[in-house]
């Protein structure tokens, strides 16, 4: 085994109530997670301290290798009254890199400031968004708020930094300088500490560099980084984000209890030398395994991770792996769960319940949800509206996401007089399902639904997939852990991220277009591994599920229906494999572009379980 290798790491996730320790070793020849622990964050009151839950999880893990190994003498810890984690691994002691993300204390919380709401504020927000923030509030010049309403907005948030973009690269610097002139008569604080100014990055026009210096470098702490949209046409929000982790490191972080000590724990044993690692965002660490995956299996890649109060959505898409994130504050299951009734609509929840309900009954059930936010179902009938509510809550953030996801806006086009007439313009939505490859789900009704069937149709159901798209749910939500994993080793977080925390469910099948009710949607021949062939053509209207086995690939010859597209082209037959899993394929009818479900509520029913019984997602009896 080669001395320079990582052999034994240690990953934390000091989350707003637990802290989430994993240990990761090289083991035959391959990285593997191989013991998980946890225990309560402890950054408040009464111990104030974030280091006691970090050694608290990390005791557990210590405990559960000694049982898994059979090693009384497996040590993680150190004696020396700290109990800092021991680096390098010596033997049975100790191992080769401790690393760590952190959303405790609320996370980061930031807001950005734009000259026009819809170019430099939309390109602040997605620099802010990518480097795992909050984002409490997008203040520009032309969002027709009056300037004391948005002083006195930039005085009552009180953000942990704020990011200033505006104008190109040498161009006019007027509405640059009054924003920083807002920002100077609102004089901000920030939330945490009171003995340091606020931390706030200029990655504006250059040439407004000066002016902005005078105008804020007394009352704040300024930060001049590269314009992050320097020409209209190009974005460069990475040195801005640099600048976002560095401050979040060395301001935010250090005003939170026990973060400074944590600090000095992150290390790694690298080149023979032994380096600190900084403490990453957990959204940014979610985001970094997602680039990381899409770059290394060169792939375009959606993930979600849908919370208790809000819903985020990575993606990463087109052949230059353009990375989005957006945070929907106000969809989620438990905390916002009233939320998602109000922004769904009640007709959009029940149309996905397959069974008569009263209205009341399910507002009842959504009111209490709130009220009591850590309870989960306990009847199946409150399971299956609350995954009704869950596929209305993927659905709109996504939705939000798609709007945000889009190509740089003001940027003016050449096109000739064919494309004239297309509907598309410069800032359309960058999210192409036909082109996705892999939908990864995240968090508590994703991952925990009691049969991986549910999770495969909530999916499939909110984001409405296009041809042949693969679909996985995080077992343990350990991409966090993984995220800043990559940062050091993107192989050992690859390998864990393929083998231990992505439970592969199948692959979905969906012709896109239109066509007459009584059709033919796709007629497919498909050769499974164990030499079965299915073969059907199937109508407009269904859901097929053919199993196949986890890591299997199945060879398919799939056909589209009239003026049908399944991935090579409208009318184009399309020969692939298929991968297998833990559910198997679903080839879905259903429609899409557009995809409808019946007005009438009867008729509405009984298709909602005839093709719940065919993904098997629920018992008998909730469906006879």
């Amino acid at each position: 085994m080669s001395k320079d290798r990582l052999t034994r790491i240690i990953a934390t996730d000091c989350g707003s109530t637990t802290t989430k320790a994993i240990l990761i070793e090289y083991v035959d020849g391959e990285y593997r997670q191989t013991v998980r622990g946890e225990a309560p964050t402890t950054v408040e009151a009464p111990l104030n301290d974030v280091t006691r839950g970090v050694v608290n999880s990390v005791q557990e893990l210590e405990e559960l290798a000694r049982l898994k190994y059979n090693n009384p003498n497996i040590k993680f810890l150190s004696d020396d009254g700290e109990r800092e984690i021991v680096i390098p691994r010596d033997g049975d002691l100790g191992v080769d890199a401790y690393v760590s993300t952190s959303s405790a204390g609320g996370g980061l919380q930031m807001m950005v400031t734009g000259v026009v709401a819809n170019m430099t504020g939309e390109s602040a927000e997605r620099a802010a968004l990518g480097a795992g923030a909050i984002v409490m509030d997008v203040i520009a010049s032309n969002d027709k708020r009056l300037n004391h309403e948005k002083i006195e907005r930039i005085r009552e948030l009180r953000p942990d930094m704020i990011l200033m973009a505006g104008g190109v690269d040498g161009g006019t610097t007027k509405h640059v300088v009054e924003m920083a002139e807002l920002i100077g008569a609102a004089d901000p604080k920030p939330r945490l500490g009171s003995s340091y100014k606020l931390p706030i990055i200029f990655a504006g026009n250059n040439k407004a560099t000066d002016e902005i210096k005078n105008t804020l470098e007394k009352k704040v702490d300024l930060i001049i980084a590269d314009n992050l949209r320097p020409t209209l046409d190009k974005e460069n929000l990475g040195p801005a984000r640099d600048k976002i982790h560095d401050i979040f490191m060395e301001h935010v972080m250090q005003q939170a209890p026990g973060y400074n000590k944590l600090m000095e724990w992150t290390r790694a044993y690298l080149d023979g030398k032994i380096s600190q690692i900084p403490i990453m965002p957990t959204p940014a660490a979610v985001g970094n395994i997602m680039q990381t995956i899409a770059k290394m299996e060169e792939i375009e890649v959606v993930g979600v991770d849908i919370g208790g109060a809000t819903t985020d959505v990575f993606s990463v898409f087109t052949e230059d792996y353009v990375f989005n994130r957006t945070v929907s504050a106000n969809l989620g299951m438990s905390y916002s769960i009233s939320n998602v009734l109000a922004s769904a609509g009640l007709p959009n929840i029940l149309r996905w319940v397959p069974f008569d309900i009263d209205e009341s009954e399910l507002r009842n059930m959504i009111k209490n949800k709130m009220i009591r936010p850590t309870t989960i179902p306990a009847l199946l009938e409150e399971l299956v509206l609350e995954q009704a509510i869950a596929k209305e809550a993927l659905r709109l953030a996504f939705i939000q996401h798609k709007e945000f996801a889009v190509s740089l806006k003001g940027v003016q086009q050449n096109r000739d007089i064919a494309s004239a007439f297309d509907q598309q313009t410069s800032g359309g939505s960058i999210v192409n399902m036909m082109t996705l490859n892999l939908i990864v789900g995240s968090g508590g009704v994703l991952s925990h639904a009691p049969r991986r069937q549910q999770t495969v149709m909530m999916l499939i159901d909110a984001y409405l997939p296009e041809g042949v798209t693969r679909l996985a749910v995080d077992s343990i939500f350990m991409m966090p852990h993984l995220g800043v994993l990559a940062e050091i080793n993107p192989e050992a977080a690859t390998e864990v991220f393929n083998k231990d925390c992505m439970i592969v469910l199948g692959t979905c099948v969906a012709p896109v277009g239109r066509i007459k009710p009584d059709a033919i949607a796709l007629s497919a021949e498909i050769e499974l591994p164990d030499g079965n062939v299915f073969k059907e053509d199937i109508p407009f209207g269904e859901i097929r599920l053919i199993p196949c086995p986890l890591n299997t690939k199945a060879k398919a010859k799939l056909k589209p229906g009239k003026g049908l597209d399944v991935g090579a082209g409208k009318n184009q037959e399309f020969i692939t494999e298929l991968s297998g899993g833990v559910v198997g394929i679903v080839l879905d009818t259903r429609g899409r572009q557009p995809f409808v479900l019946p007005t009438d509520k009867q008729t509405r029913i009984k298709n909602l379980k005839k093709w719940m019984k065919e993904l098997n997602a629920y018992p008998e009896k909730i469906l006879n």
